[in-house]
């Protein structure tokens, strides 16, 4: 009886239908509240983010747009769909277009890498290797010239640029204070005590905690 079982349950997973391969337009196409990354034409679960994700998300468009956008720049936020590769699409939590850079479209996936890609790295640890490993690694194929990674964890932002050898390597680390000088936006700084400040306005680590009823007048 046991066997039979094991018998039956090896059956249907084996007759289980397999996932349908998407091109670029198919994932372009799915309607707007589909989510997921493209990843070698299989759908890709995305990560669920959190408060901290997006108040991070949210403070570095703002530095970006305050800065970019009087000097003729564009950017972008996490919804944008980008061809990283012929079976592969992204969308980065922000991006952003140097003044003279070549545009994106108005619609459609997005063929024209971007100066620079933004991630918030998020705590899981499938997440976190997907940023700093797969995500690294598209984007140098890309041709994303900077690449930064802002760890709310750690604390910590993390500036690569991309090398002549299509790699890429650090051109600025810092976890506090004030960082100025950065490579491609000259006259930006970006506070990162401000930021993680933010942070802190945030309330229990846990969504959980009881409500409190309203005492009686």
């Amino acid at each position: 009886m046991r066997q039979s079982a094991i018998a039956i349950r090896h059956s249907a997973a084996s007759e289980a239908p397999a996932r349908p391969r998407l091109t670029l337009a198919d994932w372009t196409g799915l309607p707007e509240d589909e989510p997921g990354e493209l990843v070698d034409g299989l759908l890709a679960e995305e990560e669920v983010p959190d408060a901290v994700h997006e108040v991070v998300v949210t403070w570095i468009i703002g530095v970006l747009r305050s800065w970019l956008i009087a000097r003729g720049g564009l950017v972008l936020g996490s919804e944008a769909k980008f061809a990283v590769t012929s079976s592969s699409g992204r969308k980065p939590d922000a991006s952003a277009y140097l003044p003279g850079s070549r545009k994106p479209p108005r619609r459609g996936v997005i063929h024209a890498p971007p100066d620079i890609m933004v991630e918030v790295i998020s705590p899981s640890p499938r997440d976190a290797r997907r940023d700093r490993v797969d995500k690294l690694h598209e984007y140098a194929l890309f041709g994303v010239r900077w690449y930064w990674l802002i760890d709310p964890q750690g604390t910590t932002f993390d500036l690569l640029e991309l090398g002549a050898d299509g790699r890429y390597v650090h051109a600025r680390a810092a976890a506090v204070g004030v960082v100025s000088g950065v490579p491609g936006l000259e006259g930006l700084t970006l506070d990162l005590d401000a930021l993680w400040s933010e942070v802190e306005r945030l309330g229990p680590e846990s969504g959980d905690a009881p409500l409190v009823e309203p005492r009686a007048e």
